[in-house]
């Protein structure tokens, strides 16, 4: 157990994290592009994975997926003077624990889904309805707030993450809220929720002071704060791809990596919007669900997926200009591959002329055996092929100078 807290309580304030690592860069070897979206799943991808998930089983039907993780059960009791942390071997381990403390508040951090009766159990113990449990499993809902009957609340958010593989990564996080615990599921044993862990560890907090719905309130904001780093490496991602437009150094694969980003734009997009729903939704709930003294902390939640959300507007408008600059690069080097063929096509239309004038089989003598003398009498001239040549010379001469005046042969 921790030493006991002092000291009197202080609003909480978050502030957006900045960005945990560089964003990936575009300067890769052709052989990390092949690689680069092997492993990932893509939007209908992850739709289908959704909706092949128990169709036409009856609803609130359990359906734990293949590579579902073995469940790891943590349990967080806390109250004003200290905490304990556990992570237990088992569901009665932790349902002991659980019961034996009724007068502190609990958060019951469950890291996995690979068991199905696992689940049923936190069903019946906790009065867990079928279908929210169903949505637990499902593991790809958007997010979302429900209010049961009981006053207990259920919660999704979506947890996000930029990876090398220069996609966004989402994780489902479940919560269930109780008179004195909250129950958080989600499919993978890393999470972006250590700041939460860390704050309850640490001497003082807000969360030891608060009722179990701060605590929900709290990893709530964490997941919204999570994607500034994901906003920022995605900022910084269009940047660079900007950047090596602008150097004219764009490849055949850029315009491919520059549609994928738009792609993850909107996806993130679907991701955000839904959690601003649910924060708006919690801020309508009456007092007795969601306390004034509560609502002020979900304003700043609301107020933080206000701004993801204008980040994801403006950065959906910076890869439409993208595009439509990588497109004009593609016509500025096309004009100039067509100046390059315009120029050498009109200096060979004079020497063609010419070439092509002394060229025609005008005899100089007659049928009788007389001289035409005006059928290119030059051509019999002594220098008339020299004399020719330097003409021709001349006449290229002439126009390189025009074509360097008028700027058409500098960039």
């Amino acid at each position: 157990m921790s030493d006991l807290n002092a000291g009197n309580p202080q609003p909480a304030t978050s502030t957006p994290p900045t960005a945990a690592s560089a964003a990936p860069t575009v300067a890769d070897d052709d052989e990390d592009d092949d690689k680069m979206r092997s492993t990932s799943v893509s939007d209908r991808d992850a739709t289908r994975q959704a909706h092949s998930q128990g169709v036409g089983a009856r609803p609130g039907t359990l359906i734990i997926p293949d590579d579902a993780l073995p469940p790891k059960l943590f349990l967080f009791s806390y109250d004003a003077n200290g905490f304990d942390e556990c992570e237990c071997s088992s569901y009665d381990e932790l349902m002991q624990r659980f019961r034996g403390q009724p007068e502190r508040r609990h958060w019951i951090d469950v890291r996995g889904y690979g068991d199905v009766e696992l689940m049923r159990r936190f069903m019946q113990d906790f009065g867990l309805h079928p279908l929210q449990m169903e949505d637990v499993l499902g593991d790809y809902q958007r997010a979302k707030v429900e209010l049961n009957d009981d006053g207990q609340l259920f919660l999704v958010s979506r947890m996000t993450e930029f990876t090398s593989q220069l996609e966004i990564d989402d994780d489902q996080l479940s919560l269930f809220t109780g008179s004195n615990y909250v129950l958080s599921f989600q499919d993978d044993y890393e999470d972006c929720l250590d700041t939460v862990r860390q704050r309850i560890r640490s001497g003082y907090s807000q969360i030891k002071q608060r009722p179990p719905l701060y605590l929900a309130y709290a990893l709530t904001d964490v997941v919204l704060d999570h994607y500034y780093p994901t906003m920022a490496a995605i900022g910084d991602y269009i940047e660079e791809l900007e950047n090596v437009i602008l150097r004219g150094r764009p490849n055949k694969r850029l315009l491919a990596r520059i549609l994928q980003i738009k792609k993850d734009i909107v996806r993130f997009r679907r991701l955000v919007y839904p959690e601003r729903e649910k924060i708006a939704e919690l801020l309508r709930m009456p007092d007795e669900v969601v306390s004034e003294e509560m609502k002020v902390f979900f304003r700043d939640c609301y107020d933080h997926a206000i701004q993801a959300l204008d980040l994801t507007e403006s950065y959906r408008e910076s890869v439409s200009s993208l595009i439509d600059l990588y497109m004009s690069d593609q016509s500025n080097r096309m004009n100039e591959v067509m100046k390059v063929l315009t120029i050498i096509s009109s200096i060979f239309i004079p020497l063609s002329f010419v070439v092509g004038l002394y060229g025609m089989n005008f005899q100089r003598e007659n049928p009788q055996g007389g001289i035409n003398p005006l059928n290119m009498p030059e051509l019999y001239h002594p220098l008339g092929y020299p004399v020719l040549l330097g003409v021709l010379l001349v006449i290229v001469t002439g126009q390189l100078v025009y074509f360097y005046k008028k700027g058409w042969l500098t960039n």
